[in-house]
């Protein structure tokens, strides 16, 4: 599933100039060439949906250095303590405690829904959502009026249960109460930008850089190139992420998605290796740079060590995402009847999550395309995300599942938009090369398909391999 992380917030960095974003954005419709695959199908459910954003290539330039090495090792981690993977529940604990002793406490009752909804994405346990509904319910039951931290709250909530436009309808009116929030007006970019509203998020992206630039808004800058499909600055933007970073667990979330950066990016194994392990000595108690790591493992032919570490992850944190990887290794490595366990599996995780209010439509109608069962449902699935939102993922996973529905014509215009922004993404351009292919449309469906796997010729496990052998069975390849 398409998440990021928990926001971590920090100061310091270097301020935006105003307007810069929206001058150099460009969001053209139609774009047909190599694009690049946006981050994270994940977050990471619920794991941030908060991190994407905007930002300016002239603050880049200004403030990047040009000789920066783009490893690891040329960036000592400050000395700083590994956070406590147990801080969170402490907290809770804590204030729980004191609203049994100060039961019209409006403020810790938002604090505590807030803090559930962090505990959920940390813990990939959606059963902490109504919980935190609850909370910020009763915050703004006890207190109304300008009541900015529970409205903020419930516009996290309702981003981590994927209901974009609740979200942005809440953050509206939490940045009506407090202009100078750059939480609040982030919040509302990521939703805007998972609505499909494009031009909007990255000039409320702009607007929270100029009130905060800082290791939230930088990665939001990243995201925003990203989708660009400019992603050297998309890289330079999350370095700076990483150098803003005040904790050793928020310098491993910028050192994962700098590993994610590079995989996504033409498949350059060693430093996307080099930066997940930097973040595992960081944060040892944060587990996607342990699933970056198992990915790696899968793409070189280690089947073994993928599926070790795969489960080591899924034990941990069972994101739907990762209990998926998990089962597409083990079916590759012919274990037909652990791999059917672990796709069971995903659909009790879907009973969970739509239990706990969060819709997985979008991801549903991937699966079940990619995995070729249930395709009545996942179309419906897909058409049902489109009526609710018009985002590139979206316009992707909808094009895909009409091309396993057979409705190929229909499937090449939403595989079109999925490319509208100029990304590079591996996946999208596989997606629209076979639907091309599948339309008798043999130079086009080449040339996306080389663009593929020239972007990262080990994108997936399940239809890198395939798309290789399609491609040279049109004559192109080596």
């Amino acid at each position: 599933m398409r998440e990021a992380t928990d926001q971590r917030v920090n100061g310091g960095g270097t301020r935006w100039g105003a307007g810069s974003l929206l001058a150099r954005t460009s969001l053209g419709t139609g774009a047909r060439g190599p694009r690049r695959i946006p981050l994270r199908a994940l977050l990471i459910v619920g794991l941030a949906v908060t991190m994407f954003g905007g930002g300016a290539l002239g603050l880049l330039v200004r403030t990047h250095p040009s000789g920066r090495q783009d490893v690891p090792t040329a960036r000592p981690a400050p000395a700083v303590p590994v956070v406590d993977s147990g801080s969170l529940p402490q907290l809770i604990t804590s204030l729980q405690r004191r609203l049994r002793a100060l039961p019209a406490d409006w403020r810790s009752f938002a604090r505590l829904g807030s803090a559930y909804v962090q505990e959920a994405r940390m813990t990939a346990d959606p059963t902490y959502y109504p919980k935190a509904e609850g909370a910020l319910a009763r915050s703004l039951a006890l207190h109304g009026g300008g009541n900015f931290e529970a409205l903020t709250g419930m516009a996290a909530l309702a981003a981590a249960r994927h209901d974009f436009a609740g979200a942005l309808a809440w953050a509206e009116r939490a940045v009506a109460v407090n202009p100078y929030s750059a939480d609040a007006r982030a919040i509302k970019g990521d939703a805007q930008l998972e609505l499909g509203r494009y031009d909007e998020a990255f000039a409320t992206f702009q607007k929270a850089v100029d009130l905060k630039p800082e290791l939230s808004t930088y990665a939001r800058v990243s995201y925003a190139w990203e989708l660009q499909g400019n992603v050297p600055n998309a890289i330079r933007a999350m370095g700076l992420a990483l150098d803003s970073a005040g904790t050793a667990a928020d310098s491993a979330w910028a050192a994962n998605q700098l590993g994610e950066l590079y995989w996504n990016s033409g498949g350059r194994l060693e430093l996307a290796d080099r930066w997940y392990r930097f973040a595992m000595a960081r944060d040892p108690s944060f587990v996607p740079p342990r699933a970056g790591v198992a990915k790696l493992e899968a793409a070189r032919g280690q089947l073994g060590r993928a599926i070790r570490d795969y489960t080591w992850v899924v034990d941990r944190y069972p994101l739907p995402e990762y209990v998926i990887a998990l089962g597409d290794v083990l079916s590759v490595s012919g274990r037909a009847d652990a791999a059917a366990r672990q796709y069971q599996l995903v659909h009790v995780e879907e009973q969970l999550f739509r239990a706990g209010g969060v819709n997985v439509d979008l991801e549903i109608a991937l699966f079940d395309a990619d995995h070729h069962v249930d395709l009545a449902a996942g179309l419906a699935a897909a058409w049902a995300e489109w009526g609710r939102r018009h985002s590139i993922h979206v316009a992707d996973a909808l094009g895909w599942q009409l091309y396993a529905n057979g409705r190929y014509a229909e499937a090449l215009a939403y595989a079109d938009r999925a490319l509208r922004l100029g990304t590079r993404s591996a996946l999208f351009l596989f997606h629209r090369g076979m639907i091309e292919r599948a339309l008798g449309m043999t130079a086009a469906a080449r040339r996306d398909l080389a663009a593929a796997l020239r972007i990262n010729p080990r994108f997936s496990i399940l239809w890198g391999g395939r798309a290789g052998k399609v491609l040279r069975s049109l004559g192109g390849g080596p």
